[in-house]
């Protein structure tokens, strides 16, 4: 028997919960402005690990590329300032428009 795919479908407290986990990680991702010396060479761990949750969190395509993304942005100094994952989540759910 063949089946159709279902639909993903996200309830509202999974979309806030990743709202709320997307800004957290992008003020870690920010912590560098506080001590920048010290904390750039935290980016070398912290960079890997957000382009990991980034695909864990934003499953597909879209996940996939927003983790490329997020490595590379938190390798290259000064650009923490990007919030990835933030911008992820409103691409997700405001512009694409994920139910």
């Amino acid at each position: 028997m063949n089946q159709e795919p279902q639909p993903t479908i996200v309830n509202k407290s999974d979309k806030k919960t990743k709202l709320i986990l997307s800004l957290i990680f992008d003020g870690i991702g920010m912590l560098s402005y506080i001590v920048p010396v010290f904390a750039e060479s935290l980016d070398i761990i912290w960079a890997p690990l957000s382009g990991l949750l980034l695909v864990v969190m934003y499953k597909g395509t879209v996940g996939k590329i927003a983790g490329l993304f997020g490595t590379i942005e938190e390798l290259i100094p000064f650009t923490d300032i990007i919030p990835t994952f933030t911008i992820t989540w409103f691409y997700t759910y405001i512009i694409r428009k994920e139910a």
